[in-house]
């Protein structure tokens, strides 16, 4: 009967034990898109993404200010149809509407290619941000013993309240100067 008790008594040691330790897990929250949108990275991988998009825009507006012109001037042609010139017209306007429809076709493969083009590249540039952000938070959060971070700019997150704020500590960490406080969700 005395070694059941200490059993019992070993067993209930350790089930609090085990829940005072489980109590003292710290849990912080970041807000990882205003930590991001701080580094200099940031902003150049925007002015570099802006610059394609821009380029990829101005070759789409220059191709369809290509494709108005040809089809005022079918238009046009249509317009000045008689029955003296039907024959010679009616090729011409066909031959138009096939360069017009190849015209469209390209613009549209332009503008396809242009869509991948950009996500390919915003992949390219955000990636490594993202990575070193990430590395930075582990880093800030085994140094002061957290168990959880939450990212609260994340929609995932319905509710929190507590926890410690760390993206000022994650913002030093990466050398961007910590402005105004992050809005709670």
């Amino acid at each position: 009967m005395k070694n059941l008790v200490k059993s019992a008594a070993l067993v209930a040691g350790l089930f609090i034990s085990t829940q005072l330790v489980n109590a003292q897990q710290k849990i912080g929250h970041i807000n990882f898109g205003d930590i991001i949108s701080g580094t200099t990275e940031f902003k150049t991988a925007q002015d570099q993404l802006k610059t394609l998009q821009d380029a990829k825009t101005k070759e789409l507006q220059d191709m369809y200010a290509e494709y108005q012109k040809q089809q005022t001037a079918a238009n046009d042609k249509a317009r000045n149809r008689s029955e003296a010139n039907k024959e010679t017209v009616d090729a011409e306007l066909n031959t138009l509407a096939t360069q017009l429809r190849e015209l469209e076709g390209r613009i549209q493969d332009i503008q396809r290619v242009a869509q991948e083009d950009i996500g390919k590249k915003q992949e390219e540039l955000y990636q490594p941000i993202e990575r070193k952000v990430m590395t930075a938070v582990n880093d800030v959060a085994k140094a002061k013993g957290y168990a959880y971070v939450f990212d609260i700019s994340s929609t995932n997150i319905p509710y929190f309240a507590g926890g410690d704020d760390l993206t000022t500590d994650v913002k030093t960490k990466l050398g961007i100067p910590a402005t105004a406080a992050p809005a709670a969700k």
